[in-house]
């Protein structure tokens, strides 16, 4: 294992994504994360809701959302974007397509899963990109921060992964990307698949594209099966779902509190940081009443109490 150093550029005004409101919930119970339009993570704390944000570029992006804090995906000479989640679960699909025609398809989401009759949702992102046309030019940024920016990470580099060390933890990138193109921020043509996992510092124990395509269909099978399960009228019955997922995605499970909002923690000190076990009790009564009226028979169990 060797240190590296990044040497990624900082991009003009005129270059970066405008910061906005627009954006995707991605997470699995244990973490979440916000993802914009042009599928760049810009919050995600680890490895709970109320850890210190290891992604926080909405806390500077008055000038456009910076690299600093992100994990970003753009193509070259951008023309078109198309984003949607598969149907029934919270797996993300971005389509960025380029003025030739040439485009790539990025997806999102964070493993949930049964396994070995249990659920596995680790703190951990998983990003997928495939070509859709032609051979696309990439540049793929990941800068996680840490304490809030104050501490820039410092980079081990191994043979298929990155290590991001920092005060409150350690992050892997293990990815079949080039790693020197992350680093440096090097463009490049996209000839095939590639696969980033991002989470604990932990050995990867299968192949990286295989692991990575392994947790998203097992995902998808999670999601599918809980939301045949939900009790949704006739009418509207897309977006019941999607709001029941929504709302599934800010629960923290260890506690069973609900998230009044991903960005609920800020850099005020450790004091100020809400606390997972109290929910909003208002809140949380309005939310548990109507989740009970859609909720599969689990869900259902939850007290309003």
């Amino acid at each position: 294992m060797t240190q590296a150093t990044s040497t990624l550029p900082p991009r003009s005004s005129s270059e970066a994504e405008r910061a906005s409101l627009d954006l995707a919930l991605i997470g699995n119970c244990t973490i979440g994360a916000l993802v914009t339009r042009r599928a760049s993570i810009v919050w995600c704390c680890m490895p709970r809701f109320d850890s210190t944000p290891v992604f926080d570029a909405l806390l500077d992006s008055a000038d456009g959302l910076p690299l600093d804090g992100a994990m970003t995906v753009e193509i070259e000479g951008l023309a078109r974007v198309e984003q949607a989640y598969d149907p029934g679960t919270a797996i993300l699909r971005t389509q960025l397509w380029d003025a030739r025609g040439q485009g790539v398809e990025v997806t999102d989401f964070a493993p949930r899963l049964i396994s070995r009759d249990r659920v596995f949702r680790p703190a951990q992102l998983v990003r997928r990109m495939r070509p859709l046309a032609g051979h696309p030019r990439l540049r793929i940024s990941v800068r996680p921060h840490g304490d809030w920016g104050a501490s820039p990470p410092a980079l081990t580099r191994g043979s298929h992964h990155l290590r991001f060390v920092m005060p409150q933890c350690t992050l892997r990138l293990n990815t079949s990307a080039p790693l020197t193109y992350i680093t440096d921020g090097t463009w490049f043509s996209m000839h095939g698949p590639m696969s980033m996992l991002l989470g604990p510092d932990e050995t990867l124990v299968g192949g990286i594209d295989e692991t990575a395509r392994d947790f998203e269909e097992q995902t998808a099978l999670y999601w599918r099966h809980w939301s045949r399960r939900l009790a949704v009228p006739l009418e509207w019955q897309e977006a019941v779902i999607r709001a029941a997922v929504t709302l599934k995605l800010c629960v923290f499970e260890d506690t069973g509190a609900i998230v009044a909002a991903l960005t609920t923690i800020g850099p005020r000190g450790a004091r100020h940081r809400p606390q997972l076990g109290l929910p909003l009790l208002l809140a949380a009564r309005r939310v548990l009443r109507r989740a009970r009226s859609t909720a599969c028979p689990k869900s259902a169990r939850w007290r309003a109490t």
